[in-house]
């Protein structure tokens, strides 16, 4: 089951502010919550009281809390990897590790009596969870999840994120990746040139950023990194189908009531006789067969164009279609909009009999 995630930093901001981020991030379907422990000032109880309330109020709204920990938070606080029973009385859903151990003590603590989640990181690929995975975990209670990264350019490349992830999803194993908010002003460090996993995401709309890491289908979790998103950025989030790629598109004034209902109602799929310069939509031909398509604006198409064919090209009329190359246009073809800029790369993502929606931006 995809998932939705927010992240608290509690160092930086107050309990009330996190609480009525928690409640906002809710409301929208949230279910995950990621916060630190990367840095201990004061004594174990302070820590626990600090994080206790707010871990407690998102568990009545059955939101899971994954806590980041180092190692040498493990050292100061006094907690052994055989002994998790701080994070068991904190309430937590799971931990992370910052840093890993040796392999064997992460297998050690995927048994831990309180069923917590044990969280490793994915950005490395390294032989780290082949070593994990000798050591027999109990694979249900492994998860991974990328790094996010505040320094531009600092970001995970494409082909490199593919890479670690697949090392995960080979073995079943949940996984999760970081999206940055163009709204939100803090992380858990002074540096906020966005916070995001893969680095062509940093300058990217927050749901674009989203939609591309669901379809690749490699990624189970998306958590927006910096706080706090704005409550029109987690809107557009909460409407996003994991399972079915959303295009914002704009139309233009020229399209008809009847080419504007197929483009925005009508079901769509990707025909599976593929070709290089189209992604067709051929529901619609049959359907409005008796309809008139006049031609309208014709001019020549453009890759992420949205096409509709007029009654020019006779069986094919009210054909929908998505332009993947710059074509000439005969005049038989009513370009009705276009997907915006931004995601226009999405379209590669488009595989044969893939389901696919339009939502004017």
């Amino acid at each position: 089951m995809k998932k939705l995630g927010i992240s608290i930093y509690p160092e930086h901001s107050t309990v009330e502010n996190d609480k009525a981020y928690i409640a906002l991030a809710h409301k929208y379907g949230f279910k995950k919550i990621f916060t630190c422990l990367l840095s201990v000032e004061g004594d174990k109880e302070t820590i626990v009281r600090e994080f206790k309330e707010i871990i407690q109020f998102a568990n009545e709204l059955e939101m899971e809390v994954m806590v980041d920990i180092a190692p040498r938070i493990f050292n100061k606080l006094g907690i052994s990897y055989d002994d998790l029973s701080f994070f068991g009385d904190l309430g937590v859903y799971g931990i992370r590790l910052d840093m890993g151990f040796t392999g064997n003590e992460e297998s050690m603590m995927t048994y831990n009596p309180y069923n917590l989640k044990i969280e490793i990181p994915m950005s490395n690929a390294t032989s780290y969870l082949d070593n994990i995975m000798a050591y027999k975990p109990k694979i249900s209670n492994l998860v991974g999840s990328h790094n996010f990264y505040p320094h531009r350019y600092a970001g995970l490349s494409y082909d490199h994120f593919v890479k670690c992830t697949k090392q995960f999803k080979k073995h079943g194993i949940s996984t999760a990746a970081f999206i940055s908010s163009s709204d939100a002003t803090f992380g858990p460090w002074p540096v906020t040139e966005g916070l995001c996993t893969l680095e062509m995401h940093r300058t990217l709309p927050i749901e674009t950023q989203a939609k591309h890491l669901f379809a690749t289908e490699l990624i189970d979790e998306v958590i927006i990194a910096n706080a706090y998103a704005s409550e029109e950025e987690l809107k557009k989030l909460s409407i996003i189908n994991s399972e079915k790629l959303t295009f914002n598109i704009e139309l233009y004034d020229s399209t008809s009531e009847l080419e504007r209902k197929i483009v925005l109602e009508e079901p769509h799929f990707y025909r599976g006789d593929v070709s290089d310069y189209l992604i067709r939509s051929t529901q619609s031909r049959v359907k409005y067969k008796q309809e008139e398509f006049k031609p309208t604006y014709t001019p020549d198409i453009r890759r992420g164009d949205i096409l509709i064919e007029n009654e020019l090209y006779g069986q094919y009329k009210g054909e929908l279609q998505i332009a993947l190359k710059d074509m000439e246009n005969s005049g038989k073809t009513n370009v009705v909009g276009h997907i915006v800029k931004e995601e226009i790369f999405l379209l590669d993502y488009l595989e044969p009999w893939g389901k696919f929606t339009f939502l004017i931006k």
